[in-house]
């Protein structure tokens, strides 16, 4: 899992560096083609990073083990296919401090990193969480996830970024 972690870490340093020295009402301001603020973007990650750990602790407790080959998780990278966030990972709309935001992001990285250095690769290979556009994929599998997708984000706050 080292490799992974290394992988997650080194994405969620990108992303809190790029929102570095914005204003609260910088990361609140709503621009004309994006459905999320910046600091709305940041919790959308707070959520996926906190649902997507319950989810693999869960499958691994309960779940059947299965074989699932490798996904090509890697295109969750190409920003050309949308895809809609489910309800329990969409943001609120109210007002928050990137403070807020980014401590929430901080808790939750330290919950998956501490579950993550308790549990052993190989039987998180033998269980396998659905993913809207992917089908089955390994829970191994969902860690490099969690940072992809937070780069594909890091795209988008960039595109904000460059509007404010």
């Amino acid at each position: 899992m080292e490799k992974e972690i290394e992988l997650i870490e080194a994405i969620r340093s990108d992303v809190l560096n790029s929102v570095h020295g914005l204003t609260d009402e910088e990361c609140n301001t709503r621009f004309k083609n994006s459905r999320w603020t910046i600091i709305q973007v940041l919790e959308h990650l707070y959520l996926m990073e906190t649902s997507l750990t319950k989810a693999i602790k869960t499958t691994l407790s309960n779940g059947e083990e299965q074989d699932v080959p490798s996904k090509p998780i890697h295109y969750t990278l190409d920003r050309s296919t949308k895809v809609d966030a489910p309800p329990f990972v969409t943001p609120t709309k109210e007002f928050q401090t990137l403070h807020e935001v980014t401590a929430k992001l901080e808790s939750s990285r330290k919950n998956l990193l501490k579950f993550l250095n308790h549990t052993n690769k190989e039987l998180l290979q033998k269980k396998a969480y659905p993913h809207p556009v992917f089908g089955l994929i390994r829970l191994d599998e969902w860690v490099p996830f969690i940072g992809y997708h937070e780069k594909r984000h890091l795209g988008q706050i960039e595109e904000m970024k460059k509007t404010l």
